[in-house]
């Protein structure tokens, strides 16, 4: 099947089913993740309370942590969400955002995938390295390392926990063991809009719950935020339009294949 179908195909399962992803995510891009969402047909809820959580991710096709903005409560909220996900076989996509940054943040990360082994991460490469505790080189959420530079340590990590990883860049690159898929379609605009790893991340979240194969599934969300991101850069006029833009593209795309 050519990467034209694999995407169709993952793009009309997303129409039909409209699965329910639950974002425990940050307070930046809460917005943003959620209409970028609904614009490929998912459907999102953001719930972080303690009460709550276990209940709402019953209910959820696909769990996507995000620890961009972390607090206790968050963190206790978070895995609550990745146990009961884990007990019900619900996917769960983990977006590790400025890990190495504190010990803090490092610490939950590592506890998080130590544990509880998400079905696919999905980091920059300063993030990828600072898992596998092979780099001290990052800034938080922007990736001063190319993706090329953190293959062996996602490689080890993928092998190490069974899952899939996701090193977005310039290029991104999926890796699940020993197989391995990239996508050139990245801009450097992408790297100064906020919330755009964060995007990703969702929806790979949306695209591992209408397909089990994790790797494939990565795969075209990539390709889907590159394709929207090819179709906007030369009509935007700077990081504000290109927000709008992207937006408007993840919906001609999920409504024209």
């Amino acid at each position: 099947m050519s990467k034209k179908q694999q995407l169709n195909k993952i793009l009309n399962e997303l129409k039909a089913q409209a699965p329910l992803v639950h974002n425990i995510t940050n307070y930046v891009v809460m917005n943003t993740t959620a209409n970028a969402l609904l614009a490929i047909g998912a459907s999102p809820v953001m719930a972080h309370a303690i009460e709550e959580v276990e209940d709402i991710t019953s209910i959820a096709s696909a769990l996507v942590i995000n620890m961009g903005t972390l607090s206790p409560k968050w963190v206790e909220a978070m895995e609550l969400a990745i146990k009961k996900a884990n007990q019900l076989n619900i996917p769960v996509v983990f977006d590790p955002v400025g890990v190495g940054a504190s010990s803090y943040r490092t610490k939950t990360a590592l506890r998080i995938i130590e544990q509880y082994k998400p079905s696919v991460i999905r980091g920059n490469a300063s993030e990828i390295l600072a898992l596998t505790q092979l780099s001290n080189n990052t800034k938080g959420v922007d990736s001063t390392i190319s993706s090329e530079n953190a293959l062996n340590a996602a490689q080890e990590l993928s092998k190490k926990l069974n899952s899939t990883i996701v090193i977005s860049g310039a290029v991104d690159y999926i890796i699940t063991g020993e197989l391995m898929d990239k996508v050139t379609k990245g801009k450097p605009i992408m790297a100064k809009v906020t919330g755009m790893g964060c995007t990703a991340t969702s929806i790979i979240g949306s695209c591992v719950a209408v397909n089990t194969n994790y790797h494939v599934a990565s795969h075209m969300a990539m390709e889907l935020m590159g394709k929207a991101g090819n179709m906007v850069d030369k009509i935007s006029h700077g990081t504000g339009s290109f927000q709008v833009n992207f937006l408007d593209a993840l919906y001609q795309i999920s409504n024209k294949e």
